[in-house]
């Protein structure tokens, strides 16, 4: 049987979740670097000393989020369009009647603007990436985690697109597709930053996963490229 948990526990966990709530808002905003403890104790009207009961240092409000972050971002692609496997898939003219995989290709479209999504929520982590990980080992090798699963992911996904005979790519360049789409994904926002003031996440996000999915467009052959051309025109018309 589960304790319940009692009045200063939940007071507690309301506090921390303030402050993460409201470090998140302020770091979004202005930028990690120029937000300090006392910045987000005066944003909650809250004294420094009782933001340093919960949170010994802005490192410890990084790190929380962070871990919510990885939670958030932690989405798994669909299952790919059924198909024969990648090893298998001839590379001559498909029969008249062959899969083209149009739920592959919708997975892989779903999972880069869910990703982006989570990039786009917690995009402090991202505009300044940089000087987060040289600042923070744990939080470099915990990136690194979170990009080999997303470049695993995404090499699934187009071994899914290739099974199905709507991606025409070997092996070599699927791990080369799948980087450049890390790299896109990454520092898309910090493109966005140069070129537009304020932000527009409806437009950041849809844009995006309308980029990423320009580099795998030249990989895609016959319907399932007119298939992505129409899901493009949703994002940019």
């Amino acid at each position: 049987m589960v304790a319940k948990a009692d009045g200063n526990t939940l007071r507690t966990q309301r506090t921390r979740a303030r402050v993460l709530a409201q470090s998140l808002a302020l770091f979004n905003e202005v930028g990690e670097a120029h937000v300090t403890t006392g910045t987000i104790a005066a944003a909650l009207n809250m004294s420094p000393g009782n933001l340093y009961y919960h949170f010994r240092n802005k490192d410890q409000i990084v790190e929380e989020l962070f871990a919510r972050f990885e939670e958030r971002i932690d989405v798994q692609p669909g299952a790919a369009a059924a198909g024969p496997a990648p090893g298998n898939a001839p590379w001559g003219p498909a029969p008249r009647n062959a899969p083209w995989g149009p739920e592959a290709i919708e997975d892989l479209w779903l999972y880069l603007h869910l990703m982006l999504e989570s990039i786009w929520e917690y995009r402090f982590l991202y505009r300044n990436l940089d000087d987060l990980v040289a600042r923070n080992r744990r939080l470099r090798e915990r990136f690194n985690r979170i990009v080999d699963r997303k470049h695993a992911a995404v090499v699934a996904l187009c071994e899914g697109l290739v099974a199905a005979r709507a991606m025409r790519a070997r092996p070599d360049e699927i791990q080369a597709l799948a980087r450049n789409v890390l790299v896109v994904a990454t520092y898309w926002l910090n493109f966005r930053a140069l070129r537009v003031r304020g932000d527009a996440p409806g437009d950041d996000i849809g844009e995006g996963a309308f980029q990423v999915m320009a580099l795998v467009a030249p990989y895609l052959v016959g319907a399932a490229r007119a298939h992505l051309d129409r899901l493009g025109r949703t994002y940019i018309d």
